[in-house]
């Protein structure tokens, strides 16, 4: 799903976006992006993570680092067994370290869960998180150059899923360059909602480029059909 054909970025002021909503957004969400939101922006829908899935989806770094723990100090302490040498704590705290970094994750989402919300306007998409402050990540509908669902086996138990934002960034790693993507995590509806932001970012672009001068009070949505004549 390629967004990224944008030419210009025009005055939003004159019209505003209604798209046909079918998802009922939890409007208690609203005041949480207060603080963001535009004078001219309309929020129109906001949802929260369920809150199993959620934490179970950062709980796979925390296992792996757990299992690293354990084989480490199990191997310490029957070599230094087996060669009489007596315990040595700080050895035992080598396996721990990274047992400390593969739980970050896992109490992150534990920790912001309360803090979490997902919102989409009519101008972009929001992320509110944070466990000591109050963080807020927006992306504009024209920056976003993907949009994909995900749906693992954890969330599928739980009737939720991941929708996926690409707007550009990636990170390297020893010459690997991978994707770094923006998340809704465990929300509900996933592909409906996912259907709802994808129809609302390609009625905002079109409004993007329709040219100021003709374009109408309102916009009802991008309706053309494509129709190719050989």
């Amino acid at each position: 799903m390629d967004f990224s054909d944008l030419f210009c970025h025009v005055d939003m002021s004159k019209t505003k976006i209604y798209p046909t909503m079918t998802s009922t957004p939890d409007n208690s969400l609203l005041p949480e992006f207060e603080s963001v939101k535009d004078y001219d922006e309309e929020i129109l829908w906001t949802g929260k993570p369920k809150l199993l899935p959620y934490i179970l989806n950062g709980i796979g770094p925390f296992l792996f680092t757990l299992l690293i723990a354990i084989c480490w100090i199990s191997f310490t302490n029957n070599f230094m067994k087996a060669s009489g040498t007596a315990p040595f704590p700080l050895i035992w705290l080598g396996g721990l370290v990274p047992l400390v970094f593969g739980s970050f994750a896992f109490l992150n989402r534990l920790l912001s869960y309360r803090n979490t919300a997902y919102a989409y306007s009519n101008k972009r998409i929001m992320i509110r998180t944070g466990f000591i402050g109050t963080d807020f990540k927006t992306v504009d509908y024209d920056k976003i150059v993907e949009m994909e669902v995900r749906v693992n086996v954890i969330e599928r138990m739980n009737n939720v899923g991941t929708i996926r934002f690409f707007s550009g960034s990636t990170q390297t790693d020893d010459g690997h360059t991978t994707k770094t993507y923006d998340k809704w995590i465990a929300i509900e509806n996933p592909y409906e909602v996912f259907k709802l932001v994808k129809q609302t970012a390609v009625d905002i672009k079109t409004d993007y480029n329709y040219p100021n001068a003709l374009r109408p009070e309102t916009n009802p949505g991008h309706k053309t059909k494509y129709d190719r004549k050989d």
